[in-house]
């Protein structure tokens, strides 16, 4: 009688042995296909893609009439929330899930103290209420890090400082048109 082993180790040549097979078999049904067909088929921004009609665009196309472009939430108060908060390094970014998430950053003036922010853009809309803004506050005490209260006032200047970048980003796309 032979070994368990032996058996196995032949099923799974005879399985990869019929795979190889089955897909060489079915090269020879490839039509070959012209290079200039294949680029214009690509280059075709009405085509059907799996992402829908017109495939995947990262930022939306370049008319600003579509103000959300493919991102999850409006494309100003993202790019609004990166250039408000570019002096302070990024941790992660998800432009689907509209959330930014900063590192903790010291200011220079202030080496004792050190903020971090999570940014939630809540919609398509350039909305205020579509805005949110958690600001931490650490201070530095003997060897480490404690958490101190931040000013009731530095979430909504954050947030009006966004929302302001943001207009002007909208009014400057509206005025190229």
């Amino acid at each position: 009688m032979k070994p368990k082993s032996n058996r196995y180790a032949r099923s799974v040549l005879l399985a990869m042995a019929c795979a190889a097979t089955l897909a060489v078999s079915a090269c020879d049904t490839i039509e070959p296909f012209e290079e200039e067909d294949a680029i214009d088929e690509l280059l075709d921004p009405n085509r059907e893609t799996f992402f829908g009609q017109g495939g995947f665009q990262l930022f939306g196309d370049s008319e600003p009439r579509n103000e959300s472009g493919a991102l999850g939430v409006n494309s100003f108060l993202w790019r609004a929330s990166l250039d408000t908060i570019s002096f302070m390094p990024v941790n992660s970014a998800d432009p689907f899930g509209g959330v930014i998430i900063t590192d903790w950053h010291s200011p220079s003036v202030a080496p004792q103290e050190r903020f971090k922010l999570n940014i939630y853009i809540l919609g398509r809309a350039l909305r205020a209420d579509g805005l949110r803004v958690a600001v931490f506050r650490q201070v530095k005490s003997g060897s480490g890090w404690q958490d101190a209260g931040v000013p009731s006032d530095t979430q909504i200047k954050i947030e009006d400082a966004i929302l302001t970048r943001a207009r002007q980003l909208r009014n400057d796309a509206l005025q190229q048109q």
